[in-house]
């Protein structure tokens, strides 16, 4: 149901129960804790469960799921996390929920013990429907049906937005200046937290040493303070990294501003901005905008689903934005951000439309709808007939004659076999240069030459002194022709 295969967190999952993820989120110092919703609204937790964030009621680790039963069938709509961790969800009937580091009384139970299980956070909220929670380090805010937001925890910077520094033990109105205004879209920085209005307007407060506030100074604020220098200009969405943030307008343009020292505002240098700065982005209209409070990354996506990734990025520093071949801004975080979690949920959205290609992708080996099966090594690999025709002439060739809806296959392994049939369904091969000589002996014996060819081009580029000479007599074997860059004679 959805994709979660770039995160190493979940590789120890079978494909069944990978198949029945609908939500995700991964989380920790090193993108080492995950929770995740099943299609029947079962919650699971594994990783290291740091501070008790997996909310499984102590704190040991776990390498396999685990399910948190007391938000089964919760139907969660809204999930935050912090770096304690501690983790905060909204669900569909409005209830927040906290478990984890509680140092700081981010959890807002009112005491300052860790939290190992989820507890309903009720103080000031229990006649609220609460619609999302985002959260910075150490403190949360929650954003209410009536535009409202409620906010607690660690509060050194003024980030709880209560006039004052002193933690806040549970859920606190944020007042002040939105007294009487209705908040749509909330985030939070390490130690600032933002609003938008469904005005479009903008307001910060908490830490700004950076310039995270956008209010042309580097001055903390206890309490919202409005962007100035966005007047006349409607946000609809804001993120906030670790020390930047970034606002999407309603005509689907972005702006930046904050900390830059790795190119996270997307300006094409490395200075520190106190107020919102255009970023040039010679491309259509931006839809979403991407950042998290653990990292220096952002990422935006286009109308037409190209997405755009700056900052820090595994390690470098790109100062401008920079085309990628993703199709989510979840992909970027999950590939170049340091730690590689996810920036918010991880959902699938029913309405999201899928490509032809992505359709048959995730269609691949899912029993589901499938029509046939092949045996092989004594392992299932579910497909369907009419594909398998349509991609194949050895297939409409053996499918014409035969009605079987399983079929054995000895020649081959199943790691070969399987390889083979995904190509199938996704045009692409992913195997390591060794187990590639396998299905180039494949692609000969059914005579498919564009396989053959993306074989020879992995067993290529896979070349190395140790493995050379096994590759070689491979490539001579099955009679390739193009090979380190020459031909081979017969």
């Amino acid at each position: 149901m959805l994709d979660v295969g770039k995160w190493p967190v979940f590789a120890l999952l079978p494909p069944e129960e990978l198949r029945l993820i609908r939500q995700a989120c991964v989380f920790g110092s090193a993108a080492n804790e995950a929770i995740y919703v099943t299609v029947d609204d079962e919650v699971f937790a594994l990783g290291t469960n740091c501070s008790g964030s997996l909310g499984l009621g102590d704190m040991q680790s776990t390498i396999e799921p685990r399910r948190i039963d007391i938000l089964c069938g919760k139907k969660i709509v809204s999930l935050s996390y912090g770096t304690g961790p501690h983790v905060v969800i909204a669900t569909a009937d409005g209830e927040v929920y906290a478990w984890g580091h509680n140092g700081y009384s981010q959890l807002g139970n009112g005491t300052t013990n860790h939290g190992l299980t989820p507890a309903l956070v009720s103080t000031n909220l229990i006649t609220k429907r609460v619609t999302e929670v985002a959260c910075g380090s150490h403190h949360t805010i929650a954003l209410t049906t009536e535009g409202e937001v409620y906010a607690w925890g660690y509060n050194n910077s003024g980030q709880v937005g209560s006039g004052s520094t002193a933690n806040q033990p549970t859920p606190r109105r944020v007042s002040s200046c939105l007294q009487n205004k209705v908040v749509v879209n909330i985030a939070c920085g390490q130690l600032c937290s933002m609003a938008v209005l469904d005005n479009g307007e903008t307001y910060g407060w908490g830490y700004n040493c950076n310039g995270q506030l956008g209010l042309g100074n580097n001055g903390n604020q206890q309490t919202p303070c409005r962007i100035a220098a966005l007047q006349g200009i409607s946000i609809v969405q804001v993120a906030c990294g670790y020390a930047h943030t970034l606002a999407l307008t309603d005509e689907g343009i972005v702006y930046s501003w904050g900390a830059n020292s790795y190119g996270q505002l997307g300006t094409g240098n490395k200075s520190n901005q106190a107020v919102p700065t255009l970023i040039n982005i010679d491309k259509e209209r931006m839809v979403e905008v991407a950042a998290c409070h653990t990292s220096h990354t952002s990422a935006a996506k286009t109308q037409s689903g190209q997405v755009l990734m700056w900052g820090q990025c595994r390690g470098q520093a790109v100062a401008s934005p920079h085309i990628t071949h993703f199709t989510s801004t979840d992909d970027v975080f999950a590939c170049f951000a340091t730690p590689a979690v996810t920036w918010h949920l991880l959902s699938v959205d029913g309405d999201d439309y899928l490509t032809v290609a992505q359709s048959l992708k995730r269609e691949f080996d899912s029993p589901e709808i499938s029509d046939l099966k092949f045996l092989v090594d004594g392992k299932c690999i579910h497909v369907h007939k009419a594909l398998l025709k349509i991609r194949c002439e050895h297939f409409r060739a053996l499918l014409n004659e035969t009605d079987e809806e399983t079929i054995e296959i000895h020649q081959f392994s199943y790691l070969v076999y399987r390889a083979f049939l995904e190509y199938l369904y996704t045009d692409t091969i992913n195997l390591p240069p060794e187990d590639a000589i396998g299905l180039l002996d494949l692609a000969t014996y059914y005579r498919e030459s564009r396989l053959k060819r993306l074989c020879q081009e992995t067993i290529k580029r896979g070349i190395t002194e140790e493995n050379a000479i096994t590759l070689l007599s491979a490539a001579v074997k099955y009679e390739a022709r193009v090979f380190g860059g020459g031909s081979l004679s017969r």
